[in-house]
């Protein structure tokens, strides 16, 4: 079976096609900064670039309409046979990856409100392919599906009732399709079945999420109702007082330009200029002050969860860092670890600054007793594995 991935972003159009038996990446690639006057895009072939070119992307169609061509002109890879799709709110009905539909699609409308930045691309998404590929099953994945398994006391926020019966007001956790593959993975290079082991899975990248697992099933994470809450992240605030909103709309601030300024204009980009970590790391180590209060800030909000999901899980087989920062940003890693000594967290210095030459690298010093692992964040395979499960399940046995 060929499995097309679909990541469709406000701005980006990611995809990988897989070819399941062995779960081989025949074609992959991504176009970046549609809309915007310049875009670029890049195809790879069995991970070969084949073609790399800064061109201006008008919009979603024609980026659609590019990857079509290409598959078309790549017919040894053979075209999909299912495609899946990145979704990142299924609110409190999908709990699973599910074969659209139009009821489907008009649920998904639905929940726009919930993820009015995240769900309307991957919506778009959805459509285009159904034109493209007319007949070929197309199968939703969800980034909340993951942690469904938060118990009322993890899900409920402390408010009027009514806000959650008629609003929906509860946590509902992102990043999941990332989280479930750091299960998949650390649990696999523990020798382990999945359900065996406690995490705290930490995917960090321009968004960021802690998540604790017990049992290999999220119990707690760090975003909630919306991906604002929790870890400070590229421009993105995490955790807040929420009184700080209501001070901002009585100064005059419309809640829109709130809205937008804490989703976009926040997080490292509000605390020093700047959502590149690269950058923020080596202006930290120049000396500047700003660049290193916010990596400070970042980092220590990153500890106080490990911390709070220490002491919720009792027993924690590994810490595991994954994301575009997790897996790159070693100055990130040490200083999120700094000070849990007392708590068994112990890194290697020379592991954690070595360049990972695998999907999972351990970082953890010999007498730590509790295992520190980096691993490749890869939702795209995750998704791929559950758009197979779901169309075998639909399959009529014999």
């Amino acid at each position: 079976m060929r499995i097309l991935v679909i990541n469709s972003g406000s701005s980006s159009l990611k995809y990988r096609l897989f070819d399941m038996a062995g779960e081989r990446v025949l074609l992959d690639g991504v176009m970046q900064g549609i809309g915007a006057a310049e875009g670029r895009l890049h195809h790879r072939s069995r991970g070969v670039p084949v073609q790399e070119q800064v061109l201006r992307l008008a919009d979603h169609d024609q980026a659609f309409a590019l990857l079509a061509r290409f598959l078309v002109q790549k017919q040894d890879a053979g075209g999909p046979d299912a495609v899946g799709h990145r979704i990142v709110h299924g609110g409190g009905r999908f709990w699973e990856a599910v074969r659209i539909d139009a009821e489907v699609l008009d649920a998904l409308q639905a929940l726009t409100p919930l993820a009015p930045l995240h769900n309307p691309p991957g919506l778009a998404g959805i459509r285009r392919c159904q034109a493209l590929f007319p007949g070929v099953p197309q199968v939703a994945a969800f980034d909340t599906a993951f942690h469904h398994t938060l118990s009322p006391a993890a899900f409920r926020y402390a408010v009027p009732e009514a806000w959650y019966r008629d609003h929906g007001v509860r946590r509902y956790g992102f990043h999941g399709l990332s989280h479930a593959w750091l299960v998949r993975r650390a649990a696999a290079w523990l020798d382990k079945r999945p359900e065996q082991v406690n995490l705290i899975t930490l995917h960090l990248g321009n968004g960021a999420s802690a998540c604790a697992v017990a049992g290999g099933r999220s119990v707690d994470t760090s975003m909630g109702m919306t991906p604002l809450e929790g870890l400070v992240m590229g421009s993105r605030s995490g955790d807040l007082d929420p009184a700080v909103v209501f001070h901002l709309l009585r100064a005059g601030h419309t809640p829109e330009a709130v809205e937008t300024a804490l989703n976009r204009d926040s997080g490292l980009e509000g605390l020093c200029g700047s959502n590149d970590l690269r950058a923020i790391i080596a202006r930290a180590e120049a000396g500047e002050a700003a660049a290193n209060l916010a990596l400070e800030i970042y980092c220590r909000r990153v500890r106080k969860y490990i911390g709070a999901y220490l002491a919720l899980l009792g027993r924690v087989d590994a810490l595991v860092f994954s994301g575009g920062v997790g897996e790159n940003a070693a100055p990130v890693r040490a200083r999120s670890c700094e000070g849990l000594e007392h708590l068994g967290i112990r890194l290697d210095e020379s592991r954690n600054e070595a360049a990972l030459e695998d999907e999972v690298v351990a970082i953890h010093a010999q007498e730590s007793s509790l295992k520190i692992l980096v691993i490749r964040a890869d939702e795209e395979r995750e998704i791929a594995r559950q758009v197979q499960a779901c169309l075998a399940e639909q399959v009529p046995g014999p």
